[in-house]
């Protein structure tokens, strides 16, 4: 998907393979500078996990990386954030499985 320009890039979170914890929220604040500047170009932004217990954490720290590179209150950043999942130009998806992407 690369080589034909699909994907620009792909971040991958694995909390199970090594001792320490990396959660998908954790990849998004490494990265929120250029996750913030996808977002306000329309980027495809897909989450791939467990709905019930990832959807919050991954919710608010999305929200915390729009407030920190916009300068958006906390409302403002609800009020964005729900704007991209009912946008389609940009979609936040979480999949909602036993076993995650696989």
């Amino acid at each position: 998907m690369q080589q034909n320009g699909h994907l620009h890039r792909l971040d991958t979170a694995f909390s199970r393979d090594q001792s320490e914890k990396i959660y998908v929220q954790h990849r998004m604040l490494e990265h929120s500078a250029e996750l913030w500047a996808w977002l306000q170009e329309g980027a495809h932004f897909y989450i791939c996990g467990d709905a019930s217990n990832m959807a919050k954490e991954v919710d608010a720290t999305l929200k915390k990386i729009i407030q920190q590179h916009s300068g958006m209150s906390d409302a403002d950043s609800d009020a964005y954030v729900k704007e991209m999942v009912q946008s389609n130009d940009t979609h936040v998806m979480f999949i909602r499985t036993i076993n995650p992407c696989l």
